[in-house]
């Protein structure tokens, strides 16, 4: 199982995503968070073929579930989920990731 922490920024909402294999190519996704957009666009991602999670962003499910219920356009989530599973099956090393302010 792979699982990373969100910290969204100013919205407050962090999300915990995990992804564990099932087979060659399904994928268990599970993602908790206090943002009912989030909660949502995740319902049809609980189980899925991978390969078509990780294709080009236009024809991601992970992001065409995040166009549909998230407004806030810079979400990090849908992000955090592709990296989980892109490190869960193996053509992706665990590694952070960050978006730092330089004011």
């Amino acid at each position: 199982m792979t699982r990373v922490v969100v910290d969204p920024g100013i919205c407050g909402l962090p999300a915990t995503v995990e992804v564990t294999r099932l087979t060659s190519t399904k994928v268990k996704v599970a993602v908790s968070s206090d943002c009912e957009m989030v909660t949502k666009a995740c319902v049809q991602l609980s189980e899925l073929d991978w390969t078509n999670a990780l294709k080009p962003l236009q024809n991601s499910l992970v992001y065409e579930c995040a166009f549909q219920y998230i407004e806030h356009v810079t979400c990090p989530v849908p992000v955090a989920i592709l990296k989980a599973i892109e490190v869960e099956v193996g053509v992706a090393l665990p590694r952070d990731v960050s978006i730092k302010f330089e004011i």
